[in-house]
This record gives structure tokens, C-alpha cells and sequence, in this order.
């Protein structure tokens, strides 16, 4: 079970690479919430893809590069950067520690996001 919930995480990546909303929530509980390491505290999904599809409007195109999964029943912890090209040509990188936490279906009912932007003219 647990390499179906990270394959479930990644098939949730890729959704959100081809901004492909339905297909993403479909993987999702009703009631999932989101938090975020920004101050604002739990999100519902649907307040969660409307901040992520103006955010990613802004792109040209997103890309996950998973760097490690780790899983237990029920739970997947994963650290992954998001690499972003904004419309404007600017790049930059997403790092990112996310806990993804499953019901007892395979349904995301929780994600909880450490992250942080870098420009990529600043590390390299």
C-alpha cells in the first residue's frame, strides 16, 4: 500500500504540472485541508487551487522533481524542488518538505508544506 500512496502523490504532482484541477481533486477527500509554513493557517482545497492557479497562471511552466519519499500506512513525507519559468523568463525554484496524509481509501485528507522560493540566480 504504501508505494500506491506515493504513486497517488506523484499522479497529484503531475495533475497540478498540466494545471489539470479535476483530476487533482479528484485524489482528494471532500472535507482535505492544506497548511502552509506562510502564516495563514488551514486552507480547504478549493481555497488552496484557487491561490495555486493564480500562482501558477503566472508560470510558463512547472516541473516536481522529486528528491526522496518516505511512507508509512496512511502518510507519505516527501521533500521535492518545484522548478518554475514565469512568464516573463524569470526561473526560480520551489524547495519543499510536504507530509501528505491518506484515508483509509488512498484519498489525500491532509497536505502540510514547508517551503521556500529561490530565485535561481541566486544558488547557482
Amino acid at each position: 500500500m504504501s508505494q500506491n500512496l506515493k504513486d497517488k502523490v506523484i499522479t497529484y504532482l503531475r495533475a497540478l504540472e498540466k494545471s489539470d484541477w479535476k483530476s487533482a481533486r479528484a485524489l482528494c477527500t471532500e472535507t482535505a485541508t492544506v497548511w502552509h509554513n506562510d502564516g495563514k493557517g488551514d486552507e480547504t482545497f478549493e481555497e488552496y487551487f484557487e491561490g495555486l492557479r493564480r500562482q501558477i497562471g503566472s508560470y510558463e511552466s512547472i516541473r516536481y522533481d522529486i528528491l526522496r519519499q518516505l511512507s508509512q500506512p496512511d502518510e507519505v513525507l516527501q521533500q521535492h524542488v518545484v522548478h518554475v519559468t514565469a512568464n516573463d523568463g524569470k526561473r526560480g525554484e520551489v524547495h519543499a518538505a510536504v507530509h501528505f496524509g491518506f484515508d483509509g481509501t488512498g484519498l489525500i485528507t491532509r497536505i502540510e508544506a514547508y517551503a521556500n522560493y529561490i530565485p535561481v540566480s541566486q544558488h547557482h
